[in-house]
């Protein structure tokens, strides 16, 4: 090891410049080591940062964060004009759309098939109360809906009737000598008829609720930035399930495959 010596100088004095100089290297060593935790404790937390916006991000997280609306416990869908329809899944929701959910003003429908499901058009807070007439476009996809989500879909059929009437013509009062089970209702007075309504099924990401909806194409077009639609075919649900997984992953969209199940008719399908 070389030393450089200054001759003007004692050892003494000599030693000293050295030791100050070792001191001097000592605090920046020091100083370095501080500056490198602190460095990887920022990395680390913008690391972390980083991976709670992607996760917040996510579609599968932000619907699990997401408080559930009240109508996402049936089958629902925003019409292309923005109006909320809901229909009922089985028998016990099918009784608790019309008697608890429905009210005086809103806009009953259902489909002449066997197994729709009891279907109504939310009329807008606004309007609670004030007589409402919904725009045609909406009234169709209802009429579309009920019919998709009746037997006619797992029968094969391409149309099917449905019709509309006020909810005070929604009765459970039955025939004398007739009673009426869970789900079931009559009809009284003068229907408004959608004859030969065609069937419409397509699956999108709805934008709104960060949730997937089963609707008619139309509606499911105005509100979903990415969508599939579904027509008659041979595959089940569980299988278009797979395959519609699939498509919806490869856009970053991720939903399980019961979620896919629980939004289709019964019925046997291919993409469109």
């Amino acid at each position: 090891m070389e030393i450089e010596l200054d001759l003007s100088k004692s050892i003494d004095e000599n030693a000293s410049v050295y030791f100050e100089k070792a001191k001097e290297a000592r605090r920046k060593i020091e100083g370095l080591k501080k500056s490198l935790e602190i460095n990887a404790r920022i990395q680390k937390q913008r690391e972390i940062e980083d991976a709670l916006k992607k996760k917040e991000s996510s579609p599968k997280t932000a619907k699990a964060q997401r408080k559930k609306k009240w109508f996402m416990k049936y089958r629902w869908f925003f019409t292309s004009d923005n109006l909320l329809v809901v229909g009922g899944r089985d028998a016990v929701s099918n009784e608790e759309i019309v008697k608890k959910r429905m009210q005086k003003n809103d806009i009953y429908f259902h489909a002449e098939v066997f197994g729709a499901p009891h279907c109504f058009i939310d009329a807008p807070d606004e309007l609670k109360g004030r007589e409402f007439i919904a725009p045609e476009t909406s009234m169709k996809e209802a009429a579309q809906f009920s019919v998709t989500f009746s037997k006619a879909w797992e029968e094969g059929r391409a149309q099917a009737d449905a019709y509309s009437v006020k909810p005070e013509q929604v009765s459970k009062s039955a025939k004398s000598g007739e009673s009426l089970g869970t789900g079931a209702f009559m009809i009284y007075g003068e229907r408004n008829w959608f004859k030969k309504t065609p069937l419409s099924c397509a699956v999108g990401f709805f934008n709104r609720e960060q949730t997937i909806v089963c609707a008619p194409l139309s509606a499911v077009k105005k509100h979903c930035r990415f969508f599939v639609e579904l027509k008659q075919g041979r595959k089940t649900k569980e299988q278009i399930a797979r395959e519609l997984k699939s498509l919806f992953e490869k856009k970053g969209l991720n939903f399980t495959i019961d979620d896919f199940v629980s939004a289709l008719p019964n019925g046997l399908f291919e993409t469109a």
